[in-house]
C-alpha cells in the first residue's frame, strides 16, 4: 500500500509539473523570508474570481476549488486578491470575464485602498500589468480580468513616496508584481514585515519596477505544490490560475 501512495504521489507531481509553469520558491531579504510564485501569462492561464454561480462569495480557496471542478476547471494557485467590503465583494474596480462589475474608486478616504496613489492589476489576453489607477483609466486597456487595490508598493522603479522606511507596522503581507509584461510575480510574507520591507522586496528583490499591495492581515496562498492551503479568514476575490481537467 505503501508503494502504491507513493506512485501516486509520483504521478500527482509530474501532473502538476506538466499542467502548471508556476515556480513557487522560498526568498530572503534584509532577515525577512517571503514566498514567491512566478507566472508566464504566455502559458498560465490567470484569472480573478469573487462570486459563485448563485451569486454568492466564494469565499475561501477550498469553495472556489470545488466551484471549478464543478465546472470542469482544475485549481493549481491562487491566492486573496484585493481589497473587499464586510459582504466580501471588491470596494474598488472588479473586472471577470471582461465585465465591469464593479467600477474603478477613486474616492479619498482612510486606510490602505485611499494611500494614494492605489492601483490596479489586470489581465489581458497574454499580457497582465500593474499600473497606477489614474493611469489605467487613460490607458483605454480593456482587460479580461482586474483587480484594484492600495496602495501600490512600487511606481515605475521606485517605492511609493508615502511608504517610508520607519515605519513600524508590521503584519503578514501578499501582493503582485511584473517582472516583464509576462511574468507575474505573487508574493505573501511568512513573517511580519512592516511596507517597506515589503516593497523593497518587490524592487530590490524581484526587479519589478511596478508592484501593488493586494493586503494584510488575511494574506494567505494556495499552492499544493507545496502544500498550501491557507483559511486564515473570509476572503473577497481571489487571483487563480487554472486549467481544464
Amino acid at each position: 500500500m505503501t508503494l502504491i501512495r507513493l506512485a501516486v504521489a509520483a504521478l500527482l507531481t509530474l501532473a502538476f509539473a506538466a499542467s502548471a509553469s508556476a515556480e513557487c520558491k522560498g526568498m530572503s531579504r534584509d532577515g525577512q523570508n517571503y514566498t514567491v510564485c512566478t507566472f508566464d501569462t504566455r502559458k498560465e492561464k490567470i484569472s480573478i474570481f469573487n462570486l459563485d454561480g448563485n451569486g454568492q462569495p466564494y469565499g475561501s480557496f477550498l469553495s472556489l476549488e470545488r466551484g471549478l471542478e464543478a465546472q470542469g476547471q482544475k485549481l493549481w494557485f491562487a491566492m486573496n486578491g484585493g481589497m473587499f467590503g464586510n459582504d466580501l465583494k471588491p470596494v474598488g474596480l472588479y473586472v471577470e470575464g471582461g465585465k465591469v462589475l464593479h467600477k474603478i474608486n477613486r474616492r479619498n478616504g482612510a486606510g490602505n485602498f485611499h494611500m494614494k496613489p492605489n492601483g490596479v492589476f489586470y489581465v489581458a489576453g497574454q499580457k497582465a500589468g500593474v499600473m497606477e489607477s489614474d493611469a489605467f483609466i487613460k490607458s483605454g486597456i480593456k482587460p479580461d480580468y482586474a483587480t484594484q487595490s492600495g496602495p501600490m508598493l512600487v511606481i515605475n522603479g521606485a517605492i511609493h513616496p508615502k511608504i517610508s522606511a520607519s515605519g513600524t507596522s508590521m503584519k503578514i503581507r501578499n501582493g503582485v508584481g511584473m517582472i516583464d509584461d509576462h511574468t507575474i510575480a505573487f508574493v505573501i510574507s511568512d513573517g511580519f514585515v512592516t511596507f517597506h520591507e515589503f516593497a523593497a522586496l518587490f524592487l530590490d528583490g524581484l526587479k519589478c519596477k511596478n508592484a501593488l499591495f493586494l493586503d494584510g492581515s488575511v494574506s494567505s496562498l494556495y499552492a499544493p505544490e507545496i502544500g498550501r492551503s491557507d483559511f486564515l479568514a473570509p476572503l473577497g476575490p481571489m487571483v487563480a490560475v487554472t486549467a481544464a481537467q
